[in-house]
């Protein structure tokens, strides 16, 4: 999608979504490893991609690496697929820089997950992506994490935010982990409003349910076959979309084996040879446990 391109809820963003891992080396960003994932991930069938998701460790970056992980992603995805970047932070003026500086880069919408450890009430959270979408000049894809925010997005401030703000407000990432809110969203937001499974594991029901793609961990190490999972889903092959998350489902599972994202970035550096393990504290490399996990998963999957 070219830079600029106008995004008014709905059907721009489906599909499989990466949420992106930053790759490190030697603790820096390896940007020379970090663009060839990105191009591995478009050449696979991904349809959009994420920097700075939790995956990509965002809460560990200062927001000189923050800023250039989105440029780079923008850079090298040169209008093949769209960025939505991630500029979630628990502080709402942080959020807006973030906002401001990828659409500079030429981000085509941001990820904005809620507040963290300050546990705003509803009230908080409406007033807090309302500011964002009065000030920030970039579409918001709402991001419900409950289980890391320790804070939850209610179906209700949902449904009001993307009434109020039906162009600034086009979507959410729903990882409670709740498959019912996929209905009471649609059925409370009269106009195309993009739902996004944040979960891997629950993304066949959710697509049932009214989602139209997922914003993934497991497309960074499988995203052929989360890219054909998802397209049998959209295409209403239940079949297919069954035997590929079978396939698919004990990566899944393994992907949150041990502190996410270590997992992942194991299973990257057994799948390709330009990603190693290398995540920042206070995360450490996974379990010895935890890798078993991901080595059989990746038998089961094919891929190993």
């Amino acid at each position: 999608m070219a830079s600029g391109q106008k995004i008014t809820g709905g059907q721009i963003f489906s599909g499989s979504i990466p949420a992106l891992v930053t790759p490190f080396r030697d603790g820096r960003i390896d940007e020379a490893a970090f663009r060839r994932l990105v191009d591995w991930q478009i050449e696979s069938g991904s349809k959009a991609l994420v920097p700075c998701g939790t995956t990509g460790e965002a809460s560990t970056l200062t927001n000189d690496e923050h800023h250039r992980v989105i440029q780079i992603c923008v850079e090298q995805t040169a209008g093949r697929v769209p960025v939505i970047a991630g500029c979630g932070s628990n502080d709402t003026m942080t959020a807006l820089m973030h906002m401001r500086q990828s659409k500079d880069f030429g981000a085509d919408a941001a990820l904005v997950v809620a507040p963290y450890y300050n546990k705003p009430s509803q009230a908080g959270l409406f007033a807090h992506y309302s500011y964002l979408a009065e000030h920030g000049e970039l579409p918001i894809i709402l991001y419900n994490v409950p289980g890391r925010t320790v804070t939850d997005l209610a179906p209700e401030t949902v449904c009001e935010l993307a009434r109020r703000y039906p162009e600034q407000i086009v979507g959410i990432k729903d990882a409670s982990g709740d498959l019912a809110r996929v209905g009471e969203h649609r059925m409370g937001i009269d106009h195309p409003f993009c739902q996004l499974s944040g979960d891997d594991a629950l993304a066949l029901p959710a697509y049932a349910a009214g989602a139209v793609g997922c914003i993934s961990v497991t497309a960074n190490v499988a995203p052929a076959l989360c890219a054909q999972f998802q397209q049998a889903c959209a295409e209403g092959d239940l079949a297919l979309a069954r035997q590929l998350n079978d396939r698919l489902y004990p990566l899944h599972d393994a992907m949150f084996s041990d502190s996410s994202p270590g997992p992942v970035k194991y299973a990257l550096s057994r799948v390709v040879d330009y990603i190693t393990d290398e995540v920042r504290l206070p995360l450490v490399p996974c379990s010895d446990a935890a890798r078993a996990s991901v080595d059989a998963a990746l038998v089961r999957a094919g891929l190993a």
